[in-house]
């Protein structure tokens, strides 16, 4: 709590999403909840500086996937372990375009294989910035909302029940990871839809 309210968070804060959104494995949001819960009245403030760098960040990340995929971009993709993914979610994204990432840009699953794969797919530019604002702002500006609403009340909660918090944050990621496996499997109709994704071409 006291490197949260510390003055340069706010830059630590910016510096996380914005990487997280292209190629950083750990999401920025347990960061943003801790700063929010130090200054409840710059709650609105830290989750605009959130959305604003995380879209920043998928343009990163777009650029990757649209011009060093080959060199850079399929490097990142199996670090993160997500070579498998990235096939059907280029499917996906052909398929639903702006929906998809409105929907996995507010979920857990990781934004980076999106925006990596938009550009991979060479998605509209425009549509995808949009999109990206919508969806992070979706989830980031929700949380700031709240905590600037009822920040005092959430923090003594926090405080109280830290364990069962922690416990809950703990079941989303993996809730985002069993969606993201949703992908690759589990829906018969897409899969049988998205087969021909295994061998994308950009621009196909």
């Amino acid at each position: 709590m006291d490197k949260a309210s510390h003055p340069h968070a706010v830059w630590w804060l910016a510096f996380f999403c914005f990487i997280e959104s292209s190629f950083f494995p750990i999401p920025p949001h347990p960061l943003l909840g801790l700063m929010c819960l130090a200054e409840p009245r710059k709650a609105i403030r830290f989750a605009l500086v959130a959305t604003l760098s995380s879209v920043a960040g998928a343009l990163l990340g777009y650029a990757i996937g649209w011009g060093l995929y080959d060199s850079v971009g399929q490097q990142l993709i199996g670090m993160l372990g997500l070579s498998e993914s990235f096939p059907v979610a280029a499917c996906y994204l052909r398929e639903y375009d702006v929906e998809a990432i409105l929907i996995a840009g507010a979920t857990p699953v990781p934004f980076k294989l999106l925006t990596i794969t938009a550009g991979f797919i060479e998605m509209a530019l425009v549509p995808f910035i949009l999109a990206s604002l919508a969806a992070r702002a979706m989830i980031f500006m929700t949380v700031g909302i709240l905590f600037r609403l009822f920040g005092a009340p959430i923090k003594r909660i926090i405080d109280q029940y830290l364990g069962t918090v922690t416990a809950i944050f703990i079941l989303l990621v993996v809730g985002g990871f069993i969606a993201l496996t949703s992908f690759s499997g589990g829906n018969e109709a897409v899969q049988d839809k998205c087969e021909a994704a295994t061998e994308v071409v950009p621009g196909g």
